[in-house]
């Protein structure tokens, strides 16, 4: 089983991930991994930050040669633009961990939680998580992302059963990492305006992964079904507020006739016309794509900040101001795509096993071929 852990603050020297699990001889692709982290950092309404930074991967441990020895592997991430006053947070942002976190572990401001809690940490875990893309592009399978809305703006292109491979490979193309050129318009004007307003932007992410074997999760416990861990996962990205799979919210408007989807057969196998379960069935994924949709809330730091009170005094005053974003839903599905394949990796491990990357695609088209003969 995968598993992985981050550590670091902010505004430290750095952020160090740990992931261990993964199989031996699995090619290490830095330059992979380097341009995931450098699609994280793009999005129009970013802050200043993101032009200082500039994530790059340094190896500590279980990598020999450019291929992973099975042993643990440890990388770093070097913090850039730290160089800010970093005042104690005793007048906490609503919306954030402030408040919560300076009660829970019983601090004078919110400094300590917010070094943690900040998005910066979500630098690490797409590190990690393109470690995990590089073991499911093994077996073909590929995850995609964009942008379906920000704020009241919403893409033409928002309904994943029609939408191509090739349209979604030009998400990265779009500086809002929308498929429409209409909407990346209007969506750029939206974020111009809130920012001259001191105000913050959410809005909604989809997320794609293609060429999933069917038998992945299970319906046996509560804490194996697929989009349970999915979930999970998502729900822990700073901002996320709701997920939802296929055809989500929508089936409680529907009858059954209208939402559930219809299955054939044909020389390939088992299919279906349509994707509303959005790949996954009683916990368990079915051979169609996966698809979600998350939607992510402003970022809680405002330029003309919201009322708060202060942790010393206790008087009625307006929150503290940091840096920050205006608009970071573009980067939060390079996020999203990565959890996803945190998750994937982890299941493709439980269900086909091996020590080393041949052992388990050995393992995996054994399963494929008897899959296919039913």
């Amino acid at each position: 089983m995968i598993r992985f852990l981050t550590s670091g603050e902010s505004h430290g020297d750095s952020l160090q991930g740990i992931i261990d699990g993964l199989p031996a001889n699995l090619y290490f692709d830095i330059e992979y991994m380097n341009h995931e982290l450098e699609r994280r950092q793009k999005g129009y309404g970013r802050s200043e930050r993101m032009t200082i930074e500039e994530d790059e991967i340094k190896v500590l441990s279980g990598i020999n040669n450019s291929y992973t020895t099975g042993n643990p592997i440890s990388i770093i991430i070097k913090n850039r633009g730290t160089d800010v006053e970093l005042r104690e947070i005793t007048r906490p942002r609503p919306g954030h961990g402030d408040l919560a976190g300076a009660l829970k572990y019983n601090q004078k401001g919110g400094r300590n939680t917010l070094e943690r809690a900040s998005a910066r940490e979500t630098a690490m875990r797409v590190a990690l998580g393109s470690i995990c893309k590089l073991l499911l592009k093994e077996f073909n399978i590929c995850i995609y992302s964009h942008v379906v809305k920000i704020g009241d703006i919403e893409t033409s292109k928002g309904n994943y059963n029609n939408i191509s491979k090739e349209e979604l490979l030009k998400a990265d193309e779009s500086i809002v990492r929308v498929l429409d050129k209409e909407a990346e318009k209007l969506m750029i004007e939206k974020i111009d305006n809130i920012k001259k307003e001191g105000d913050t932007l959410g809005g909604i992410i989809e997320v794609i992964g293609m060429n999933i074997p069917v038998g992945l999760g299970s319906y046996i416990s509560w804490d194996r079904r697929l989009d349970g861990k999915i979930a999970y996962s998502i729900m822990s990205i700073p901002g996320i507020k709701g997920i939802e799979f296929g055809l989500g919210f929508n089936t409680s408007n529907k009858p059954g006739s209208k939402v559930h989807d219809q299955i054939y057969y044909d020389i390939n196998g088992y299919y279906r016309k349509t994707n509303n379960a959005g790949g996954i069935e009683g916990g368990v994924s079915n051979g169609e794509d996966i698809v979600f949709r998350a939607i992510m809330k402003p970022i809680p730091t405002l330029k003309k900040p919201l009322n708060t009170v202060d942790m010393e005094t206790k008087e009625h005053i307006h929150a503290q101001v940091e840096r920050t974003d205006v608009c970071s839903v573009p980067s939060a599905s390079i996020v999203a795509e990565n959890m996803l394949a945190y998750v994937l990796a982890n299941e493709m491990m439980i269900k086909f096993g091996g020590d080393s990357i041949e052992e388990l695609k050995y393992n995996f088209e054994n399963y494929m071929t008897r899959v296919k003969a039913q």
